[in-house]
């Protein structure tokens, strides 16, 4: 059901066809992490006609078929603003496609909703991603095949975590400043504590 807040998300914008929809997904849209193919756009296409959250007009081409443009109706806007003022609960996974998709397509709708999330993302990865009490332990290995050395195990092993620690780190980062950034715009800006 992802793909039909993005596809509401992005007719909140403008007018689209199905094609140009998916051209957006491969271009700019990419960054939000959420990629598919044409048949599944132009299946939920079909299926949000059904719901009446979208309906569309057929555009003429000529020396190319007739594009079908789709505009969200009222029924649409409706359920796009329930989802994006729904309860976000953070995955276990950092940088996980749910939470991106929400940040782009519920918070473009108010810097309110935005902040919401962000705030909920960001106290989520303090506590279970950057909290040293929930850092894993260097483990001792009892190896069994000789090709592999502990040694070297607990080595690769460590390397792989602080590539994972110093993503988490980087990402918290973007939350904090995105945070300060959407609170400025709402004009709270945090006060300085008093001595």
């Amino acid at each position: 059901m992802q793909l039909d807040y993005v596809i509401l998300g992005a007719l909140a914008l403008r007018p689209v066809s199905g094609y140009d929809l998916r051209r957006w997904m491969e271009g700019s849209g990419r960054y939000i992490g959420y990629g598919v193919q044409l048949p599944q756009i132009y299946r939920r296409l079909g299926k949000l006609v059904e719901r009446d959250w979208v309906n569309f007009e057929v555009d003429p081409r000529e020396g190319r078929p007739d594009a079908k443009v789709y505009r969200l109706t009222e029924d649409g806007r409706a359920a796009l603003l329930e989802w994006a003022r729904s309860p976000f609960e953070p995955s276990s996974r950092p940088k996980d496609p749910e939470f991106t998709l929400r940040f782009v397509f519920a918070g473009q709708l108010d810097p309110e909703i935005a902040l919401d999330l962000v705030t909920t993302e960001l106290e989520h990865r303090l506590e279970h991603d950057l909290n040293p009490a929930h850092l894993p332990l260097v483990h001792s290995y009892e190896t069994q095949i000789p090709e592999l050395d502990p040694t070297w195990a607990r080595e690769v092993h460590t390397m792989a975590f602080e590539h994972g620690y110093a993503f988490i780190a980087s990402y918290v980062a973007w939350l904090q400043t995105t945070k300060a950034r959407l609170e400025a715009k709402l004009g709270r800006i945090p006060t300085e504590p008093t001595d």
